[in-house]
């Protein structure tokens, strides 16, 4: 598109600053707006623009008021949203009211590019929002590292539909949280969720579960109960590791997805409902149907929109996050107060693997929080398992956490970052010779190459952190 013009609003005079410089490198006509009111203001009587970018959090009208207005007056003009404050919550309710498309900062500056150019471009694709019956409830999901963000556009971009989601990721990376989340922010919030766990189910039971069941239709079936799919109607079926699912089981599934109806399990009335199906599992879907394990035209049914949720090590910026939110969900539950990590701890936490993902994580965390003896958790207080001295540590690791460390300060806008790096490092240095030889000052002090004074001197330019 020739001329293409962009507004841009935001109360950060460099944000605003750094992409009118991006955007005229472009080609693009740019203007800014230090808040909504004058960006609102000047829609009444300037050229509209193309495109505009916006801020969310900002003083007076904020982003979600300018996408309201907007979207009330000009049908088809995108609004780009973007924001530092990235999670599930703002994303849902950004596309909700309208939203061309969610940026996290910090951002990619030919991400943001592309994405404006695909907005002037594809603005007949847009839907209008929908208007749901109550506000979206919070359920836990926590992250703003690129693929949760991944994850949270996925969500909002299916607030309107109810189309069928595979969800897929590894045990404890948090699937149930997302099936929650698709189903919290869909049109059939106000229906039941029900899931159910194939892998827990005896394979002779699935289809009672799933079907329900009549009176003297196998011992034991005292009394006629509804399986889950009718408990479902309406709302949402959740069906978790999915890839356990016997073949037997899958071939009446199957058909239940294509008819939209089954019999219960000795029963003779054939049984209709309206059900979205959500599916989850660890395993490779395709590598079980190449195994014949998993019925390929099943798979085909449920694989219609796919989310994946990565594992932990693969998202180590919500990490230091994610263990604030499950400190203080275990401390409130407790009724202590609640427990923080030390820098030292939180630079090793980012370069484990977590096999357990977050739920091992949550579960360290309910660990420290009942066992650790102060308030600050240092690495001494961590459970064996994460410290175990034994096993072969990578000899790269340190590195990773500092360069991990170094990161979040620049993307924090900290400046002349050495000459906190410096301390920091002698800190760690100090504390851990210290540990090691128990407190005596002339053996830390030879084991770290200096001399009897200049330990002394050092400890008293880093203060009580020692």
């Amino acid at each position: 598109m020739a001329n293409l013009i962009v507004w841009v609003v935001d109360d950060d005079d460099s944000i605003r600053w750094v992409l009118n410089r991006a955007f005229e490198k472009a080609g693009f006509t740019t203007r800014d707006f230090a808040n909504g009111e004058l960006l609102l203001d000047a829609l009444k009587s300037a050229q509209q623009p193309h495109v505009i970018v916006s801020d969310i959090r900002m003083p007076g009208t904020d982003g979600f008021d300018v996408l309201s207005e907007v979207n009330a007056r000009f049908e088809n003009l995108p609004i780009v949203i973007m924001t530092a404050h990235s999670d599930l919550e703002t994303t849902v309710t950004s596309f909700e009211r309208g939203a061309f498309e969610y940026v996290a900062k910090p951002f990619d500056i030919d991400d943001i590019v592309a994405t404006v150019r695909r907005a002037a471009n594809q603005t007949h694709l847009r839907q209008d929002p929908i208007e749901l019956d109550a506000e979206p409830s919070a359920n836990g999901i926590v992250g703003r590292a690129p693929a949760m963000q991944e994850v949270f556009r996925a969500i909002g971009r299916l607030t309107q539909s109810t189309a069928t989601v595979m969800i897929t990721g590894e045990s404890g990376s948090g699937k149930e949280l997302v099936a929650q989340a698709l189903h919290d922010h869909s049109p059939r919030a106000t229906g039941p969720l029900v899931a159910l766990n194939m892998a827990a189910i005896p394979s002779e039971l699935i289809e009672s579960e799933l079907f329900g069941h009549e009176r003297g239709a196998f011992t034991g079936a005292t009394e006629q109960r509804a399986g889950r799919f009718e408990q479902a109607n309406g709302g949402s079926l959740f069906l978790d590791e999915i890839g356990d699912m016997p073949l037997p089981a899958q071939t009446r599934l199957l058909r239940v997805l294509a008819e939209g109806s089954f019999y219960r399990v000795g029963g003779r009335h054939n049984i209709s409902v309206d059900v979205r199906i959500i599916t989850a599992t660890h395993r490779n879907l395709e590598s079980l149907v190449l195994d014949s394990r998993f019925r390929d035209d099943l798979y085909h049914r449920i694989n219609v929109i796919r989310i994946h949720v990565p594992a932990l090590r693969d998202r180590k910026p919500d990490i230091a996050i994610l263990a604030s939110h499950f400190l203080a969900g275990t401390a409130q539950e407790l009724g202590v107060e609640p427990k923080t990590l030390s820098t030292e701890v939180i630079a090793l936490f980012e370069t484990l693997d977590w096999p357990g993902n977050v739920r091992q994580l949550e579960n360290t965390c309910r660990w420290l929080t009942v066992m650790a003896p102060a308030q600050e958790v240092l690495v001494t207080d961590l459970p064996p398992e994460l410290t175990d001295l034994d096993k072969e540590v990578p000899k790269m690791d340190w590195e990773l956490a500092l360069g991990a460390w170094v990161k979040q300060k620049l993307d924090a806008g900290a400046e002349d970052v050495l000459s906190t790096a410096i301390p920091s490092f002698e800190r760690v240095l100090i504390k851990t010779a210290l540990a090691h030889t128990n407190g005596r000052k002339r053996e830390a002090a030879k084991l770290l190459g200096w001399g009897r004074n200049t330990l002394t001197r050092k400890l008293s330019e880093l203060g009580a952190g020692i």
